[in-house]
């Protein structure tokens, strides 16, 4: 989840501006099925998705987003939109049909003023107020398998959570627009901050900002585990889209002028949880670590790790697991081979007999199944482990035929339980808007964010800086530091 895609929105192929006359039709209304599926679809979508911010910044965010939707041409705009902002470690945003929007905190920390959350809010309620998601309904009847597809696949982990998150990942899938749709979004989003009073140079600076997200990105990924979503892959972003927003900008006559409420803005964004949220357990080095569990694992070499709210995959050429379980009262075998069982979508496969064994001082049962795979077959294992009374968890490992729990072995054995003070000393890394002070240089102030590695260019990335840039005092600045756990 550090290896956040920069996403936002997708970029547009051609250089030249087509007419878009969507803003000055008369008022659209909304799709009134489209709007009871995106209400009825939202709080699971946000439980999924890491849980919705409250609070003082989530009404923010609220605020500007109905701002730039009063240009929209929507009908009752301030009743149409719905903006909200998920507790998510991926630099993402996306519209649902039937108004809903959703930003993620992650993507909020790389921007640097109020201008350019209009604009990501804008380009989001410009997809909408195009009826966007009318134009592909070709797309989502082809991407309809792979709902049918998780519910599946959700049985093999013994829970919902993996269906329903493939499931919600069909959905989003189909949120990918043609570049041609990104571009008119882009334009629509442009339109609406300069007649909301707005500096349109809000486009081209978060677009800025993605892109050197996402390079800096591609430096660090080789020494990351953390592996992007795949729902996360819904916006690609090319090279060319900063430089077509600004001609945009330019060509509304207003680049430069108009409302950026920086200081504002970064007073809102002080205090941002940046990378994992502790209560969803983090990702660090090769270690999946969970305070409020208690609980530590380590993936072997080679491989990544993606952390969900209520499961954490894990992927690599040796094959692909999945971390999970909760309340269970029961036969620790029957548990591991009721996960097996259920892989099979209820058509019955032979499973080894569960054999007990103890690993860190738990019981734990191993069970295993041979399954075909396209042309190809795979050993499935499952290790769960009796972590109290009322809870197990467990481990399922697809690999080679032949290979069992091999690649895997070392994970299965480094599952154990926190110290209170090793659980105690996981803190969250959060945003400190700073003032910059006479003598402060871009490196003193980047050897204070809260990485071990790169972090002169995190701090000039997160920033907007060059390395040669001179830092005036008064000049507020943006750092990553550690903070302290939300009670």
């Amino acid at each position: 989840m550090s290896m956040r895609k920069a996403l936002l929105i997708a970029a547009a192929a051609s250089s030249a501006l087509l007419p878009v006359a969507l803003a000055a039709q008369s008022a659209r209304y909304l799709n009134p099925r489209e709007v009871a599926e995106a209400q009825q679809q939202h709080a699971a979508l946000v439980e999924e998705f890491g849980g919705a911010e409250t609070g003082q910044r989530a009404a923010y965010v609220q605020s500007v987003g109905q701002r730039v939707a009063a240009y929209s041409g929507v009908a009752n705009p301030g009743q149409s939109f719905r903006f909200t902002t998920l507790n998510s470690a991926v630099e993402n945003a996306f519209a649902v049909p039937g108004g809903y929007i959703y930003i993620t905190r992650q993507l909020m920390t790389l921007m640097n003023d109020e201008s350019e959350l209009a604009f990501a809010l804008g380009h989001e309620a410009g997809h909408v107020a195009a009826n966007h998601a009318q134009q592909r309904e070709r797309v989502q009847r082809r991407n309809s398998i792979y709902g049918v597809f998780g519910a599946i696949l959700g049985s093999v982990f013994g829970s919902s959570a993996v269906g329903n998150l493939l499931s919600q990942q069909a959905q989003l899938r189909t949120l990918s627009f043609s570049r041609q749709q990104e571009y008119d979004a882009d334009r629509l989003a442009t339109q609406y901050l300069a007649r909301s009073g707005y500096d349109p140079a809000g486009g081209p600076g978060i677009l800025a900002a993605l892109a050197r997200s996402g390079a800096l990105e591609a430096r660090v990924q080789g020494r990351e585990t953390r592996s992007t979503p795949e729902w996360a892959s819904t916006h690609p972003l090319s090279e060319n889209r900063a430089r077509q927003a600004q001609v945009m900008a330019q060509q509304t006559g207003r680049l430069g002028t108009g409302i950026r409420n920086r200081d504002h803005f970064l007073a809102q964004l002080d205090g941002t949880y940046v990378d994992d949220d502790p209560a969803q357990g983090v990702i660090e080095d090769v270690y999946f670590r969970h305070p409020g569990l208690r609980l530590q694992f380590a993936i072997p070499v080679g491989f990544q790790m993606q952390n969900g709210t209520r499961s954490v995959s894990i992927s690599g050429s040796g094959g692909q697991a999945e971390f999970g379980g909760g309340g269970y009262q029961g036969p620790l075998e029957s548990y591991a081979a009721r996960v097996l069982q259920e892989l099979g979508g209820g058509q019955r496969i032979a499973i080894a007999q569960p054999e007990r064994t103890t690993i860190n001082g738990m019981p734990a049962a191993v069970t295993a199944t041979r399954a075909q795979a396209g042309s190809s077959w795979v050993d499935v294992s499952v290790v769960a482990y009796q972590w109290d009374r009322d809870t197990v968890y467990h481990f399922v490992m697809i690999t080679r035929a032949g290979q069992g729990i091999g690649p895997f072995r070392s994970m299965v054995n480094s599952l154990r339980r926190l110290t209170p003070a090793e659980a105690a000393a996981i803190r969250p890394r959060v945003v400190d808007v700073v003032t910059v002070r006479a003598g402060d240089t871009v490196q003193s102030l980047a050897s204070r964010m809260a990485y071990r590695s790169f972090r002169l260019e995190r701090f000039l990335s997160l920033n907007g800086l060059a390395a040669n840039s001179a830092l005036s005092p008064g000049q507020k600045v943006k750092l990553v530091v550690y903070g302290t756990r939300r009670s």
